[in-house]
């Protein structure tokens, strides 16, 4: 899980954790390529295994967006694990994928690259611009704010893909 020191202090020392990835981003297809066809098919739904896996099925460990959100904690997690997770992965997909792969380097210190920073940080800055701009296309029935907020998933979902 997250601890609470400083976040650009976390980003900053897990480029200098020992430990390497088995696969980086750039084989990651040719590694396993039945799952990343399921992800391409049903990408929250893989999004959901791949948290469950990294908390070892244990559930109770579950916090929203592995604790690196201001909102973990705040959620009701507790009471209902597996329902939160599943709205997560649905609503916060970015966030979701960005915070196991977290998860995953703090508790093997796992180095990460300045590729995987540029791909995940963009795609992460992108959902938020996006669900910034769904709220406010909400708030003010705004058709031109509510196609930006597409666009930018759009363009979110094709960094992803990359």
């Amino acid at each position: 899980m997250a601890s609470s020191r400083d976040p650009m202090e976390k980003i900053r020392s897990r480029q200098n954790y020992p430990n390497h990835w088995h696969t980086d981003l750039m084989r990651a297809t040719q590694s396993d390529p039945l799952f990343c066809c399921f992800s391409l098919w049903c990408a929250p739904c893989a999004s959901y295994l791949l948290r469950k896996r990294a908390l070892y099925n244990d559930m109770s460990r579950y916090r929203c967006c592995g604790g690196y959100m201001p909102c973990s904690g705040r959620c009701g997690e507790s009471h209902c694990p597996e329902f939160c997770l599943c709205t997560e992965v649905f609503l916060c997909f970015g966030n979701s994928v960005a915070s196991t792969r977290f998860m995953l380097q703090d508790e093997f210190n796992l180095q990460t690259t300045q590729c995987d920073n540029c791909i995940i940080g963009f795609m992460f800055c992108l959902q938020q611009l996006a669900c910034i701009c769904n709220i406010i296309a909400c708030l003010t029935g705004s058709e031109e704010v509510q196609d930006a907020a597409q666009l930018l998933n759009c363009l979110s979902d094709l960094v992803y893909c990359t």
